[in-house]
């Protein structure tokens, strides 16, 4: 295997000299980047036929030219393309925007044959080029030239600039176009070159031959035949003849014919045609064979009718329906003229057909050995779907009468049958993790919209209770939920009672995978008669055991990396000898790169595997390629064997870091023709053989100097990639899939974006489409920033532009408001290390590299020195470069000196108002004046699947600077509803079925909806869910276009979290209708030290408070109320830089953190409330009247963060008397500051004395617990508030008559991804660390607790407990340990408290602290690290504070048991709660809410 450099060895070699370098090159830096930014590109102008006028600019030969203008949908191959001499006489536009990425490759190189290698023509065969924006650096290791230099060679010319979408549309709309491209004073005539033979032009003069002494001798007529048909032909045992257009045919000896591809109208080939006609006429029996132009030609001598098609079947797309066996397959086409099939003479049959438009793509002789396709099987550029038709006519070449056109074809399936099944059940993933999140909840959605629109009933399993999926009622909602661990156990009792004929695996992650598989091995699935849809079970289980995927791979000769699957850490140790280090280890049955890692030596492996196999029960060590690029193709197969790759994405970031953890760009940017469709045909014969149906993922490790490829893995699931891929093509995954696991054919599903195609193609991508994770590493103490194979990010964000540069600076502001694009800023304002260590920065993978690579070329460092150290593709380095560059270029200027044409490729470049009002010297406001004063406003453009080849139905929108026209009207002046942006921790799927159940309320009541979100996991971000949809930035600058342009009758910012929150008093300073709440009263209750004020003069209690100006203040306010304090910054969620204080030296560490985060408002200090219960209460008011709420209160003790606290409902342990105090505070709260909406308010209970902490005027991440739990959708009801809809109140639980639930309690239990994060400290406090949440519900507060922790992951323990306690815990732990001990638990504890624990009667077995070395008893002590490995322990209680000792053994405990999958308790309280539903709890049942429910409303009733 081709040796890669290791990041390490280049660190190495630039260790002496990159400073150097760096200040060596920065000199020249400004004189070279002005140089380049201020050199012009020379104008010329394109004229269509009817007058129109569109400037562009050169990067070809500066000559005028005249044809007609056609477009290619095709995503690569534009060499091949360009030579391709069906283009002969055509100025080419070429739909996807980004052109000249890889270079031209040497096209002198001449193969065996004596024929062009990488080119299909001895020349440029068309008039001229159109792209919309052309790459003026390359990169690609076969690539010896620019696609300029080659231009500028042949003398073809070629333009940039150019709106290739709106022309694409013209051409659609109007069929055939002729054009010009004319420069200055160079004036040309239209002329329509289809009035002469070009067959004629680009046929041979002579007579040639190729593959000589073969022993087939096959004719081949020349209407411009491509290099690569010759080349499959001698490859089969052909010695080819191409002999001129217009030679005899009748009196050649041949054993078959061939009639190529070629340009122009066929019926001005008329020799050709007369010529053929005598072949076919006469009783020759020589297979005949036509391909493109030859299929025309073909049919014309038969007799049949030619005619010039509409707009031309052109690109790498087009789906093709094989009549015989109705087969589908995907083709490149290139032609104008069609086929009409109603005018085939008796004796001869359409052969294929166009699966979109219907047109013909190729016919047969009924009775002799002659056929044709009109579409491309030789694929240069384009898919190899079709090449098997060669071997189906050397196959009548050599069998000659004994054969038929039928029998030579592929063979055809067994007719599908499809799932005979009424019921289906649909296992959800759970709680959002790292690794597994919201796509999960987008997937589920789908499906079931899929199932019921075939009138299949569903039942979904999942006890995620902030999904969308999870609804109880709607039209796309599953027919019964039930909230439940999705474990083998509640699966197993729900089939029971449900009795489902179908079970689907394939939409809940791993999670649901595992519990399917699981399900399968026991029999459990059989016994019930429950039938697995889609993928089979041994498909998931060969794609799952890394032996197994090995060794199926290796039956159809594709390879991984040289690897070998072992299940013990001395196995790794031995395989890792054998391989060779260093070396990456991956886990089976696992998710997101779960205990992988790479490993450069023994103990790295050893302890990484050891890690690894506490969580799987296999792993796979695999010889490391750090180094080459990761690529991803999503592949959709069906039962009948029809298979498309619907979207292909390549890896920013070299092979190393999980793909959840690196930018991704869809499509691939520097891939070529050949290695495109490479990786695409390996896919689809590895998916193939591997017996999916359905939707998988197929990843490879690509060297980035050669061919050679590794397939890395297949998830036979949807996954994070596949929401990815549906919201970046528009093709709905998930949907599809479900149907193609009912057994529908693929062809019979409708692209539901055009609704006129279908849903078997390949999407065309007219835009780049960007995303980008989002970490939240900064919250946890001890984590790196490191990033590597095992995911860290717990959201992500996807942008679409129409150049990189647009994308990736989208991107990245969308993934934190602090951010202002690529910029040598750290997020949050964060300064720099003193000094940075560049090296470093780049050569190990973080979550804030992207900005050291800002920083390193904002200082010089050149692409190369920066691709040596990362070995980030420099095509990607030179983008990034070029937008440095252009932020040195526009700090030149001033606002009244900066050109029109640079302001607006700063904007086309990705650049914010703020980026520009920055360089300018201007505030964002300023910026964006000037702008608009100059005429610079974004284009509306349609996400449509195809490339603008047919109309979009959908309103799936995106913003652009690159256009001259908008893809829709603005007539709707809809009610705008802002999302919530990333997953990230604080904000997550919560606030997506906020924003969800908001927008399908206004849909209700006739309203129209615009929705601006940039997530691609979300349901929100599903085009159907609202009227417009923009895939679209958060910020002030993209908010205030969209609602100026659409015209908006009001905007909502309540349901989206905080992003939208804080835009609030933005936007209506901006003059933007806010919908609910005044932004002024927001403003009040955000600001801390306004709200505690407003609190103080309503006589509502609160703890003493102080707002702070510096830290003399603090420290003078805790001298008053004495430590602890808590210290609260403003305008920020899910406790962002929030920290209980216990002293001096932690409060100017804290300050100085919380002082970061919230800038521009002041810092609150409040005195902490030691043992104080926290209460929240969700609520909608009217004009300050409250008309909804429910209560909750937590389990925990103040001081966990509520995002990380257990909520009960109904309350269980606050007194009637505290809640009134609640209510009470709850109504003046409601009164003083108008809420007209949601909001959200969070209290201390301490006996009866109630104290507010502070009050959200937003929705909650609760509000869907409440809402599902009490069977009152809070959201509809602030909806119709916010738009002023009468609200029937008799239904509502108001203040006065509140909805309490009698025979169930609902308990939401938060979901942790500590073994995700293997430094940090797995304790809970006042900064939110849940990833997600899940809800249970039980007929008492014991089984909804169990079961609550059942779903999180939570294994109960069934041998022993270690217990760690801190002192003043002991006395009341002590009847929870005798509670522990009487349920038959063996207790372990440090020497210190099991002393304690004996002495006060709980036997418990002394442990060695992990790090005691100490002479004495403590050294015969049992280790705990061999006691959890040995599974003796297998749960463990730690309950620290901030007073414990052994402050680092205590944190190795915890580490330990995450590390090694062993449940871990660290509150008191639940740990109490834990042991009292052990003793109370008994079987636990599978009941459902809506039951549950249902007997509650008969109680009452």
């Amino acid at each position: 295997m081709t040796k890669i450099l290791t990041v390490r060895e280049l660190v190495r070699g630039f260790r002496s000299g990159l400073s150097v370098c760096c200040s060596r090159s920065g000199r020249g830096w400004r004189d070279a980047g002005t140089r380049l930014l201020s050199m012009k590109a020379q104008s010329a102008h394109l004229v269509l036929d009817d007058g129109t006028r569109m400037k562009g600019f050169s990067f070809g030969h500066s000559r005028s030219s005249t044809g007609e203008l056609v477009f290619n949908t095709g995503l690569v191959g534009y060499p091949e393309a360009l030579t391709d001499p069906s283009y002969r006489g055509q100025i080419l536009t070429l739909t996807y925007p980004i052109v000249g990425n890889y270079g031209v490759p040497d096209t002198q190189e001449l193969d065996s044959l004596g024929l062009r290698t990488n080119v299909e023509s001895d020349r440029i065969q068309v008039s001229g080029l159109l792209v919309q924006d052309y790459s003026h650096d390359y990169s690609h290791w076969k690539s010896v030239k620019s696609l300029a230099q080659w231009l500028q060679e042949e003398k073809v010319p070629a333009l940039y600039g150019v709106d290739t979408r709106m022309l694409t549309k013209i051409i659609r709309d109007k069929g055939t176009v002729l054009g010009k491209i004319e420069f200055d004073e160079q004036s040309v005539e239209i002329y329509d070159p289809n009035q002469r033979n070009l067959v004629a032009d680009v046929s041979t003069k002579e007579v040639r031959v190729f593959g000589k002494g073969n022993p087939i001798k096959i004719v081949a007529v020349d209407c411009g035949i491509k290099h690569n048909i010759i080349r499959l032909l001698v490859k089969r045992g052909a010695e080819v003849h191409l002999v001129p257009w217009d030679q005899d045919l009748l009196g050649l000896q041949y054993d078959g014919l061939f009639i190529s591809n070629g340009p122009g109208d066929p019926a001005l080939a008329t020799t050709l045609v007369q010529n053929l006609r005598k072949v076919l006429e006469s009783d020759r029996r020589e297979p005949v064979f036509g391909i493109c132009m030859g299929n025309q030609i073909t049919a014309l001598a038969a007799g049949a009718k030619s005619y010039k098609l509409p707009m031309g079947n052109r690109g790498q797309n087009q789906p093709v329906l094989n009549l015989l066996t109705g087969q589908a397959f995907i083709t490149a086409q290139n032609h104008g003229y069609g086929i009409d099939s109603q005018s085939l003479p008796p004796g001869w049959s359409p052969l294929f057909v166009n699966a979109n438009d219907g047109t013909n793509e190729g016919i047969m002789h009924d009775s002799k050995p002659v056929f044709t396709a009109q579409f491309h099987p030789e694929a240069k550029g384009g898919p190899t779907d079709t090449e098997f038709l060669f071997d189906a006519f050397i196959s009548l070449i050599r069998n000659g009468k004994e054969v038929s056109i039928v029998s030579v074809m592929p063979r055809k399936e067994q007719p599908t049958r499809r799932a005979q099944v009424s019921k289906v059940l649909v296992l959800g993933s759970g709680g959002l993790s790292i690794g597994q999140a919201g796509e999960f909840d987008y997937s589920g959605s789908q499906a079931i919209k899929a199932m019921k629109e075939e009138n299949v009933k569903t039942v979904l399993m999942n006890p995620n209770i902030a999904s969308v999926q999870t609804n109880e009622l709607g039209s796309k909602q599953a027919d019964s939920v039930y909230f439940l661990p999705v474990t083998p156990h509640f699966v197993s009792e729900v089939i029971r009672t449900e009795r489902p004929d179908g079970i689907l695996l394939s939409m809940g992650g791993q999670t649901a995978l595992n519990c399917g598989v699981e399900l399968y091995q026991s029999g459990v699935l059989q016994r019930f008669g429950v039938q697995v849809l889609g993928t089979p079970v041994e498909s998931i289980m060969a794609t799952e055991d890394r032996q197994l995927f090995s060794d199926r791979l290796t039956e159809i000769g594709e390879k991984i990396a040289p690897s070998i699957a072992v299940d013990t850490v001395s196995d790794a140790l031995q395989a890792a000898e054998r391989i060779g280090y260093p070396v990456m280890l991956r886990s089976a049955y696992a998710l997101g790169g779960l205990g992988s890692g790479l490993c450069v030596d023994r103990d790295q492996l050893r302890e990484t595997a050891r890690k690894a196999l506490a969580m799987s029960s296999q792993i796979l060590v695999e010889k490391s390629l750090m180094g080459w690029k990761e690529v991803e193709y999503e592949v959709v197969r069906d039962v009948a064997d029809n298979c498309v790759t619907v979207c292909n994405m390549e890896n920013f970031d070299p092979l190393g870091i999980h793909t959840g953890d690196s930018i991704v760009v869809a499509p691939s940017q520097t891939l070529s023709n050949e290695e495109y469709h490479l990786l695409r045909e390996t896919a689809i014969k590895v998916v193939r053989h591997l017996g999916i149906v359905g939707e998988c993922n197929i990843q490879y490790a690509l060297h980035p100097g050669s061919l050679e490829y590794c397939i890395i893995e297949v998830n036979a699931r949807l996954s994070r990639s596949s929401a990815l891929a549906s919201k970046a093509t528009g093709y709905p995954l998930a949907f599809v899939a479900a149907k193609l696991a009912l057994g529908i054919p693929l062809p019979e599903i409708r692209n539901a974006v055009s609704e006129k195609t279908t849903a078997c193609f390949e999407p065309s991508l007219d835009y780049i489409v960007t995303k980008v994770p989002r970490w939240d590493l900064d919250r946890f103490q001890g984590m790196t920033r490191e990033i590597g194979s095992a995911m860290k990010s717990v959201g992500e964000v996807m942008a679409v532009g129409r150049t990189f540069e647009e994308s990736i600076q989208k991107a990245l502001r969308m993934c934190h408001p602090s951010v202002n694009g690529f910029e040598p800023q750290l997020p949050m304002n964060e300064a720099w290390a003193e000094p940075p260590d560049l090296q470093q920065n780049l050569a190990v993978p973080s979550s804030t590299r992207i900005f050291s690579l800002a920083k390193a070329l904002h200082n010089g460092v050149t692409v190369d020195e920066i691709h040596a150290l990362t070995a980030i593709d420099k095509w990607f380095l030179h983008k990034l470069r070029r937008i440095t560059e252009m932020e040195k270029h526009l700090g030149q200027y001033s606002s009244s000196t900066v050109p029109l044409t640079l302001l607006l490729k700063a904007k086309q470049d990705g650049f914010s108002d703020r980026q520009v009002g920055a360089a300018l010297h201007l505030e964002e406001t300023e910026a964006r004046e000037l702008r608009l004063r100059q005429g610079i406003r974004p284009w509306v453009k349609q996400i449509d699947t195809l490339a603008a080849e047919y109309p979009a139905v959908t309103n799936y929108l995106y913003c652009t600077y690159h256009g001259q026209e908008h893809d829709i009207d603005f007539r709707d002046q809809g009610v705008m509803v802002l999302g919530c942006g990333p997953y990230h921790i604080g904000s997550s799927v919560e606030f997506d079925w906020c924003a969800v159940s908001c927008i399908r309320a206004l849909r209700r009541l006739g309203r129209r909806t615009v929705v601006v979100n940039h997530n691609p996991e979300t349901v929100s971000t599903d085009f159907d869910e609202c009227d417009r949809l923009y895939f679209e930035e958060l910020t002030l600058e993209r908010v205030l276009d969209v609602v100026q342009q659409e015209g908006c009758s009001g905007s909502i910012i309540s349901v989206g979290g905080q992003i939208p929150n804080n835009l609030a008093i933005p936007l209506h300073q901006c003059g933007v209708s806010i919908l609910g709440t005044s932004p002024l009263q927001i403003h009040r209750a955000e600001e801390r030290s306004v709200f505690s004020t407003i609190l103080d003069q309503l006589g509502v209690a609160q703890a003493p408070w102080r707002a702070l100006s510096s830290l003399e203040d603090a420290i003078a306010f805790t001298s008053q109320v004495g430590y602890p304090c808590l210290l609260r910054p403003s305008y920020v969620l899910s406790g962002s830089a929030m920290n209980v204080v216990y002293g001096q030296q932690e409060m100017k560490r804290f300050l100085e953190e919380a002082t970061r985060v919230s800038q521009e408002h002041p810092v609150v200090i409040t005195k902490f409330i030691e043992g104080a219960r926290e209460v929240e209460v969700d609520a909608v008011a009217k004009q300050g009247k409250v008309l909804a709420h429910a209560i909750t209160e937590h389990v925990e003790d103040a001081g966990v963060h509520s995002g990380d606290a257990t909520l009960m409902l109904p309350t269980q342990n606050i007194s009637q008397g505290a809640l009134e105090k609640v209510k009470i505070a709850t109504r003046k709260i409601a009164q003083a500051f108008d809420i007209s909406g949601p909001f959200n308010t969070q209290f201390l209970v301490k006996g009866n004395d109630v104290m507010v902490i502070e009050c959200n005027l937003r929705a909650s991440r609760s509000f869907p617990f409440v809402s599902k739990t009490l069977g009152v959708d809070f959201i509809d009801v602030a909806t119709r508030v916010m738009v002023g809809e009468n609200i029937d109140q008799s239904r509502l639980p108001t203040l006065d008559n509140p909805i309490i639930p009698v025979d169930y309690v609902g308990i939401k239990a938060p979901m942790f991804s500590w073994p995700r994060l293997r430094d940090a400290d797995p304790v809970l406090r006042c900064e939110m660390a849940s990833t997600g949440e899940v809800a249970c519900f039980g007929s008492d507060i014991y089984s909804a607790f169990l079961k609550a922790m059942l779903s999180t992951g939570f294994k109960l323990p069934q041998k022993g407990i270690l217990v760690g306690i801190q002192h003043s815990f002991r006395p009341k732990f002590l009847a929870a340990a005798h509670q522990l001990n009487k349920e038959g638990f063996k207790l372990y504890a440090t020497e210190g408290t099991s002393a304690w624990l004996t002495a006060n009667d709980v036997p418990a077995i002394p442990v060695a602290w992990p790090n005691q070395d100490s002479p004495g008893s403590a050294a015969s002590l049992p280790s705990i690290s061999r006691l959890i490995t040995d599974g003796d322990i297998d749960l463990v209680v730690n309950l620290p504070n901030n007073n414990t000792m052994f402050i680092k053994d205590n944190f190795l405990i915890r580490r330990m048991a995450i590390d090694h999958g062993v449940p871990l308790i660290t509150n008191f309280q639940v740990v109490n709660l834990f042991a009292e539903a052990i003793k109370h709890s008994g079987k636990l049942d599978a009941t459902s809410l809506f039951h549950y429910r249902q007997q509650d409303t008969s109680q009452q009733g």
